[in-house]
């Protein structure tokens, strides 16, 4: 790593300790379907021929799955990060009832990452809302509109200015054409809206799209974005994705001045090595992971369930599904 790099992680760094307590977490996406009705993001695995043809718009998830999800979330530690998956597959009524059976089920309030929503639906998610989350992936106009061409920024901004009772979250994609000079209008963006939180992802290459030859962005030109930005806006909430194949930075993604990691696959990969990896490296930076993702708690999950009081029907397939990780998670502890 440059000499330059590691001073801006540790300027970051020092930035974070002045604002924040020595704590992360892992932030869960709860996904609420695999199909997208625009499906047309350069980048994207919804945007591949294989994905459209396996994943029709009836290929919409469990309410079970996604109840199951915000259980684990509740009795493991985890946040959830936001609710998200393809656009326009749920009608209002059903969005707003998977929507509020969610934060039901964790406790609080939730984020909303669904696309641009109108004003209207705003209102009738309010009760069960406390954040809304533009995916505006790359901020250059340019290659935002080659990379998105159909998901322009404006109507996301448009719907920012309409969100005076929500908090306010984005979206970036490092590996898609940025370039460093782009920081400029990532950070007006941010001053502009009034963001609480912003959530970045290194690239994942997906086979089909133009990027399926690429690795995704070096190590220390995603730290660079992250270190900049919470130099910037030291009191910003700041989440940094990973991946199973990237899961080694997790401890550097901290101390370059992330609040907390994403996108890690912890329920398929709980109690592996490659968890260990992460709570070993957060300690080792000095920090206290809030949760855990090695670890099954003594709960009596029946007993969780019951206290939902949800219809009989649905109580029984939560039940089953939530055995269903139950088993996979254990299977993986060593």
């Amino acid at each position: 790593m440059h000499k330059e790099t590691q001073q801006l992680i540790e300027q970051a760094n020092q930035v974070y300790q002045e604002n924040f307590p020595n704590t992360t977490w892992y932030g869960r996406c709860i996904f609420l379907s695999w199909y997208c009705d625009i499906g047309t993001c350069q980048f994207c695995f919804r945007s591949t021929i294989k994905h459209k043809i396996q994943h029709a718009k009836t290929a919409k998830r469990s309410l079970s799955s996604d109840l199951v999800e915000a259980l684990l979330c509740k009795k493991l530690g985890w946040r959830i990060e936001f609710l998200t998956g393809g656009y326009r597959i749920f009608s209002k009524e059903e969005m707003l009832n998977r929507i509020k059976l969610i934060s039901k089920v964790y406790g609080e309030k939730i984020w909303l990452n669904i696309g641009v929503i109108e004003a209207e639906d705003l209102e009738l998610f309010k009760p069960y809302v406390k954040g809304i989350v533009s995916s505006i992936e790359t901020i250059e106009p340019k290659l935002h509109d080659k990379i998105c061409p159909d998901k322009p920024i404006q109507p996301y901004e448009e719907m920012f200015e309409k969100t005076k009772d929500f908090q306010k979250s984005m979206t970036m994609v490092i590996g898609l054409g940025e370039k460093k000079e782009d920081f400029s209008l990532l950070k007006e963006f941010i001053t502009k809206h009034k963001l609480e939180r912003i959530t970045f992802y290194a690239l994942k290459p997906v086979k089909g799209t133009p990027f399926e030859n690429t690795n995704g962005p070096k190590t220390e030109d995603y730290l660079w974005w992250i270190a900049q930005t919470r130099i910037h806006f030291p009191k910003l909430e700041i989440i940094a994705g990973t991946t199973a194949r990237r899961y080694e930075e997790v401890g550097l993604l901290l101390k370059a001045g992330a609040n907390a990691f994403t996108k890690f696959p912890a329920t398929k990969m709980f109690g592996t090595k490659e968890a260990h990896k992460i709570e070993d490296d957060i300690k080792a930076i000095g920090k206290k992971l809030t949760g855990t993702i090695t670890t099954l708690p003594e709960i009596d999950w029946n007993k969780e369930i019951d206290n939902l009081h949800l219809d009989k029907e649905l109580e029984q397939e939560v039940k089953d599904k939530l055995t269903i990780y139950l088993k996979r998670m254990e299977n993986n502890i060593k």
